[in-house]
C-alpha cells in the first residue's frame, strides 16, 4: 500500500515543567483559551508542524504559550490511547524539565489565557490526559534524583547538605534521617568543600559544591 492509503494521526507534545517554590514541588500549567476543554487547566503544549522536529515544537509551544524558554527538556513518554483527545487521533510526545523558580518569568500567549505555578499535591481538574502523563512525570523526577545528580541543579552554586536534604524531602514527600542522609551522600565522592557559612545567627554549615564531572555519573542519592 501507498504511503496515502494510510490515515494519518496529528502528533502533539506536553509539557511538564517543575520547581521548588516555598518547598512544595510545582507543575507549570496553562488555562486554555480554546476548545476542547476552553477555560480549564492543562499543560503547555500543542500540535507539531509538518517542517519541525518534535523537539523543535516542544520548545516553541513552551515558549509560545507561557514565555519560559532556553531550558533543558528531557523526553519522556509517548502516549496514544485512542480516545485520549475528543478532537481526533493525537498522539502526543511528553517532555519535563526541572527549573529554578527565578529562572523563569509566565507570560501567558496564544491560546493560553493564563499560565501560573501549582502546588502538585493541589492540582485542579486536568485535560485531556495530562493527569496522567503529570503523575508518570513526577515519578520519573523521583528515580532521577534517586540515581543522578540532578537535584543539585536547583541550589545555590555554594549549598549544605541540609539545603539538599529539604529538597529531597519536598519532591519524595517524606523526611530523611539526618545522620543516615549526610553519611550517604559525602560517601559518594561528588562533592567538593567550600567552607562555611557567614553571617548567619546559627550555626554555621559546611558548603559544599558540585564535583567538575559528577554531573553526568550514575549514583545511588538515596
Amino acid at each position: 500500500m501507498a504511503l496515502e492509503d494510510y490515515e494519518r494521526p496529528s502528533v502533539t507534545t506536553d509539557l511538564v515543567v517543575f520547581s521548588v517554590r516555598e518547598g512544595k514541588l510545582n507543575a507549570l500549567l496553562i488555562k486554555r483559551g480554546v476548545v476542547p476543554f476552553k477555560g480549564g487547566w492543562a499543560l503547555p503544549g500543542g500540535f507539531v508542524n509538518i517542517d519541525e522536529s518534535i523537539d523543535e515544537a516542544a520548545k516553541r509551544e513552551l515558549q509560545e504559550e507561557t514565555g519560559v524558554k532556553d531550558i533543558f527538556l528531557e523526553q519522556l513518554y509517548t502516549w496514544g490511547e485512542v480516545d485520549r483527545d475528543p478532537r481526533g487521533r493525537v498522539i502526543t510526545v511528553s517532555y519535563f524539565a526541572l527549573v529554578k523558580d527565578n529562572e523563569v518569568e509566565l507570560k501567558a500567549s496564544t491560546d493560553a489565557a493564563e499560565v501560573k505555578w501549582f502546588d502538585v499535591n493541589k492540582l485542579p481538574k486536568l485535560a485531556f490526559d495530562h493527569d496522567k502523563i503529570l503523575k508518570y512525570a513526577i515519578q520519573r523526577l523521583r528515580w532521577k534524583f534517586e540515581y543522578t545528580t540532578m537535584a543539585i541543579s536547583l541550589l545555590p552554586k555554594k549549598f549544605s547538605i541540609s539545603q539538599l536534604k529539604n529538597l529531597y524531602e519536598v519532591v519524595f514527600e517524606r523526611e530523611f534521617d539526618k545522620r543516615n542522609f549526610y553519611k550517604k551522600i559525602l560517601s559518594l565522592d561528588i562533592l567538593d568543600e567550600k567552607g562555611m557559612q557567614e553571617n548567619v545567627a546559627f550555626r554555621p554549615a559546611k558548603l559544599y559544591s558540585l564535583k567538575k564531572g559528577a554531573e553526568s555519573r550514575v549514583v545511588a542519592m538515596v
